[in-house]
């Protein structure tokens, strides 16, 4: 499907399918204030179902053939999870790495390892239906959300080409009909951080109801920053907002409407040598940073249902988002040597999405139940003229020839799918399963790029790409489930997925793109979901096996050195493990635990480790090498990003201390053990992250409409290399605490 000379460039600058919302009814039982439900014992978590709409109807996590973690708002603000990077301390086999403004979104090893748009994610992101800008525009706070659901595994039938590793469904707390209501909060911590949140219901009538909620975020910087440029890299000012609109004139008519902005200033990200050996927030910097998002959505979903029970839905989508960054390519203070040449790479990208799926849901009763569905999406990335997409590099003596690079152009992508699936109870509590999905995806290139001098008024040379691939692909799953008995549920199933293939784009040698084939995953899985203690405690254990074919990985290509090509790895890529949940409610007590044990092994492959240098003349073929100190044969390593153990649990007691007044105690621990950032595994060069140990706890006290909480997130100050791009290396966030006070009403 990608095929980028022009996502070439959008790596370099990102470097510095659809789902259904939740149609479940709000009722006034909900509470419209996270915080103050996040400490009330009131309300028992296992007196509703949890519930995922993985297979676009509403369902029992307990009972759906699917390897999944879901967290409501209020699982959100008692874990600390104000954004997408901490959803790896509350959720098995998950690693998120921010990375510049793109991040690393992992499940099982496969996801985004390599921050380039011209590979394709493997973990797609949807806010209520809609499937957002894929590896980017992420960083998005979490805010007046119902819930988060993060699907493990391949979901080839039912979101598409982009989720080979999985999906996380964000759901945002819709309008309610049945009363004014809505929280306000407002806190502050260290590093200066200032946030101002709340959200208000305003029903009219018992028809027509409107939300509106904001997010105010100010946070100094992490960083200390040395070199000849400093300025404020790091700070964060974030601005978000949004409007919703439920309109229910009939029990069987349903249309909402959302609409989100977001207006996010990072200041800058700094990243260090990914060779530094010290503080990973202690960096030095010859470049001027600079980086911010804005981008908004808005989305339409209607749904009748008939008298017979069938829905029949309509989800559109528009999306659009532009990003800017600024950023220092070498991680280092040194002025233009040969062993650290001083590279500012600058980027201004604009992408645009427009999306519509619709559905038809059958009933849930009886033994015969099905959904079908279409989709189709129109995405364009643009990058414009003038400042688009530029890399400096800085001559000095010994090379005074080192040229710059510019690049502008569009990237048009469009995906046509139909999708079905069925099911039937064979007997009582035994169903089969099948779906299928035909998808059509297209990618076009229409670019120019250009190498200059600096003392040259004319380009030395500008090479145009106009190109176009289309591929098809069919993929599906096929289960059997077993529901023993209300408390005790058995699965099994077979499941394919695929990431489209395409071209790679030239780079200013003049090589021919070389093409790159799609990739294939099969999927196999056996789980057991049981409920215990009248309700009290819900497990979910599962195992699963998965062969990747023609493997898509990113590595910079000996004939085209200045860029990243993407390759098949030849061999059968493989991941397996074992993964287990629980969650519990024992009165004033909660706890939830959730681990994994997994492994990874690549196919035959072999490749330059672009840092030890690169040449055109190295024969290096990735299927056979033959191997030597720079033909580095990676067969059998482990998946970048792919920790062999997870573990996360957490407790609270809430302990009461009159009428309606609790004080409750919670803290949250997250161990992800050691993984590297590369494929190449060299610890010299930087590539091990080590294990990551993060505790969070909080002491709130409720009481009433109020509530008033102390928190601290990685309470330990574990200061730790996050992630590893290219030569750099980027921290993970530190300590913070703060104080935080809501109220609703």
């Amino acid at each position: 499907m990608r095929k980028f000379l022009l996502s070439a460039s959008v790596c370099a600058m990102m470097s510095a399918g659809t789902v259904h919302a939740q149609d479940i009814p709000a009722t006034s039982g909900q509470t419209t204030d996270p915080a103050a439900a996040a400490e009330s014992s009131d309300q028992d978590p296992t007196d509703g179902d949890i519930v995922v709409t993985a297979e676009r109807r509403s369902t029992s996590l307990q009972r759906t053939p699917v390897a999944a973690s879901v967290l409501t708002g209020e699982d959100l603000v008692r874990k600390g999870i104000n954004g997408v990077e901490q959803l790896q301390f509350a959720t098995p086999s998950l690693t998120v790495n921010t990375a510049g403004q793109g991040n690393a979104f992992n499940i099982r090893g496969i996801g985004k390892t390599e921050q380039s748009s011209s590979i394709g994610v493997g973990v797609i992101t949807y806010r209520d239906g809609v499937a957002t800008l894929p590896g980017y525009f992420q960083t998005e706070p979490y805010y007046d959300i119902a819930s988060v659901e993060v699907l493990r595994g391949p979901q080839g039938t039912f979101a598409g080409g982009n989720a080979t590793g999985g999906a996380v469904f964000i759901t945002e707390q819709n309008p309610m009909t049945d009363a004014v209501g809505g929280y306000a909060l407002a806190q502050y911590g260290n590093y200066n951080n200032i946030k101002l949140q709340g959200a208000l219901n305003i029903p009219s009538g018992d028809t027509l109801a409107i939300r509106f909620a904001g997010n105010l975020e100010h946070r100094d910087t992490f960083y200390n920053v040395s070199g000849p440029w400093t300025g404020n890299p790091g700070d964060r000012r974030d601005y978000s907002a949004r409007a919703s609109i439920l309109w229910q004139p009939t029990s069987q008519l349903r249309v909402l409407l959302k609409g989100d902005y977001n207006n996010i200033n990072y200041g800058g990200i700094p990243a260090g040598r990914a060779t530094d050996t010290g503080d990973p927030l202690d960096v030095a910097n010859n470049a001027p940073l600079a980086g911010g998002d804005e981008f908004g959505r808005v989305v339409l979903n209607a749904s009748y249902t008939t008298d017979g029970g069938v829905v029949l839905r309509s989800i559109s989508g528009f999306q659009r988002g532009t990003t800017h960054v600024s950023s220092d390519a070498d991680g280092t203070a040194a002025s233009g040597t040969p062993a650290n040449p001083a590279v500012n790479f600058r980027a201004n990208i604009t992408e645009e999405i427009w999306s519509q799926e619709l559905n038809i849901v059958s009933p849930d009763t009886g033994p015969f139940t099905w959904v079908l569905g279409g989709f189709y999406q129109h995405d364009n990335i643009v990058i414009p003229a003038n400042g688009g997409y530029i890399v400096d590099n800085t001559p000095n003596a010994i090379n005074p020839l080192v040229f710059d690079t510019t690049l502008e152009g569009r990237n048009p992508k469009t995906a046509l799918a139909g999708f079905g699936q069925v099911g039937y109870e064979i007997t009582h509590g035994l169903q089969i399963q099948a779906g299928a999905r035909w998808s059509r995806t297209t990618s076009a290139n229409d670019a120019v790029a250009r190498a200059t001098l600096p003392f040259l008024a004319n380009p030395i040379l500008t090479l145009v790409q106009n190109d176009k691939t289309i591929d098809k692909k069919v993929n599906g799953k096929v289960a059997l489930n077993w529901t023993v008995d209300r408390n005790n549920f058995l699965y099994a199933f077979v499941a394919t997925g695929a990431k489209a293939g395409g071209l790679n784009g030239p780079n200013v040698n003049g090589i021919t793109p070389r093409a790159f084939d799609a990739e294939d995953v099969t999927d196999y899985e056996v789980g057991y979901k049981g409920t215990f203690l009248d309700g009290r405690l819900r497990t979910q254990l599962g195992a699963y096996y998965s062969e990747y074919e023609k493997y898509q990985i990113s590595i910079v290509d000996p004939a085209t050195p200045s860029i990243s090509s993407i390759f098949n790895v030849p061999g059968k890529t493989k991941l397996y493990g074992v993964e287990l949940s629980a969650q519990g409610s024992f009165g004033p007590i909660r706890v939830d635990l959730a681990t994994s044990v997994s492994n990874s092994k690549l196919g035959t492959f072999y490749a330059i480790d672009p840092r030890l240098g690169t040449g055109a003349a190295l024969v290096c073929n990735p299927a056979m090498g033959p191997a030597s100190a720079r033909c580095i044969e990676l067969t059998g390593s482990e998946q970048a990003y792919a920790p062999k153990f997870t573990l996360s649990a957490g407790a609270q007691y809430a302990i009461p201390l009159g009428e309606r007044v609790t004080l409750t105690p919670r803290a949250d621990y997250a161990h992800i053990a050691s993984t590297f950032g590369s494929l190449f595994q060299n610890t010299a060069l930087g590539d091990r992250l080590e294990a990551r140990n993060i505790v969070n706890a909080q002491l709130t006290l409720a009481t009433g409409d109020w509530s008033v909480a102390g928190f601290s997130t990685n309470l330990g100050d574990q200061h730790y290399v996050a992630a590893i791009n290219g030569v750099r290396r980027l921290a993970g966030a530190p300590r913070q605490y703060g104080i935080r006070v809501s109220r609703s009403f």
